[in-house]
């Protein structure tokens, strides 16, 4: 027997991930008893010992967080119980640092024969490198995507081996070969219903003023949930502009493939669109306390994914107050009006994606688990 696994990701990335992870983790040991909590692609793969938390689950920054104290505290009281009457040889935890840290010195503390490894690093290289130490004592092994993070982790003490980022296999299946549309701007405000609001509208008043500069451009935006789709319709129709705005229901990527530029929300969307060299720029708007909180920590040059992984501004990054329509309109009236600045971003947006790693994370990352489940 293989012997109990228990997971855990909070967001809907993560949940993506892990199920490629778990589905090739159960090819090689089809007797794992895997429980935890996750999203709706883990529950598909892995069955009934997921629950379905994700949604409620997905919220961003300190004040947010912090709103909802007391729902987190007894989830993490729930599952702590089951991980004590499970006694899982591995407990594998998937990006979401803010809950999983804790629950990983938990588990240690209650359960120190239980293997921890941590798949999708917490970007601590970021915000404080001074928990490298202690990550070192509690954790037994770190999954890393970016190469970057391999020596940083390593220095630290900690076990550490990059995988590449599942993205890559994901995405690789969602190529298309059609062309782009000229005219059309994608307007990708992220997966999280907070996250939405607040970035929405503004997206929306830039395509108004970006349309009466040049007419005829159209736009067109992409719901993470059918709950989600609702309330952007909704805006649209607010904002009076539902001959000028689509939502669709799903269907980023092929979006992404479609648009000759777009405006995304800071996140794993930044990622995909420059796999898809989609030219961008980047918008990131938190409440003002998670702000002030952030920049006090925050000890790097840039926040975007892709400007970080290449050492260097590939695209604008408009935070907070900045993410405003006046910035956000010329960024996307320059791609749609300037050829060459618009194909210059995108070879620099493929080069840098290309530094992702090969296909086969998820086969890498479930190797790397594999280990100590045969342990």
């Amino acid at each position: 027997m293989a012997g109990a696994l228990y997971v855990i990701a909070g967001e809907l990335s993560g949940d993506a991930h892990g199920a490629g992870m778990l589905g090739a983790l159960m090819s090689m040991h089809p007797d794992l008893e895997i429980h935890g909590a996750g999203g709706p692609e883990m529950r598909a793969v892995a069955g009934d010992g997921i629950r379905d938390w994700v949604e409620d689950a997905a919220v961003m920054g300190l004040w947010e967080v912090l709103k909802r104290y007391g729902w987190f505290k007894q989830r993490f009281a729930e599952m702590l119980a089951e991980v004590r009457a499970l006694k899982p040889q591995t407990l594998v935890l998937i990006d979401y640092p803010g809950f999983n840290m804790r629950f990983a010195e938990a588990v240690r503390n209650e359960l120190p024969e239980t293997k921890i490894i941590y798949y999708i690093s917490p970007q601590v290289w970021a915000w404080n490198k001074g928990r490298l130490p202690k990550m070192a004592r509690i954790l037994d092994e770190m999954l890393c995507l970016f190469p970057f993070e391999k020596p940083i982790f390593e220095g630290a003490g900690l076990p550490t081996e990059f995988v590449g980022h599942p993205l890559v296999d994901e995405l690789a299946h969602d190529r298309t070969a059609g062309p782009r549309e000229d005219d059309l701007v994608a307007l990708l405000p992220g997966s999280r219903e907070r996250e939405v609001s607040r970035l929405f509208p503004m997206m929306l008043e830039s395509a108004r003023r970006l349309q009466l500069k040049r007419p005829g451009t159209r736009f067109e935006a992409c719901a993470a949930s059918a709950k989600l789709g609702q309330r952007m319709r909704e805006m649209v129709e607010a904002a009076k502009m539902t001959d000028t705005v689509r939502i669709l229901d799903g269907g980023a990527h092929a979006l992404m493939q479609r648009a000759a530029c777009g405006v995304v929300a800071s996140g794993t969307a930044t990622l995909e669109a420059a796999y898809f060299g989609l030219p961008y720029c980047l918008v990131y708007k938190v409440a003002w306390p998670t702000y002030l909180v952030a920049r006090m920590v925050v000890k790097i040059e840039h926040i975007g994914l892709i400007n970080i992984l290449a050492g260097e501004r590939v695209v604008e990054e408009f935070i907070q107050s900045e993410a405003d329509p006046v910035h956000v309109k010329r960024s996307l009236l320059r791609f749609l009006d300037d050829d060459a600045h618009r194909e210059e971003t995108r070879r620099k947006l493929l080069a840098t994606a290309a530094k992702l790693g090969g296909p086969g994370a998820h086969l890498r990352a479930a190797s790397a688990i594999s280990r100590w489940v045969r342990k």
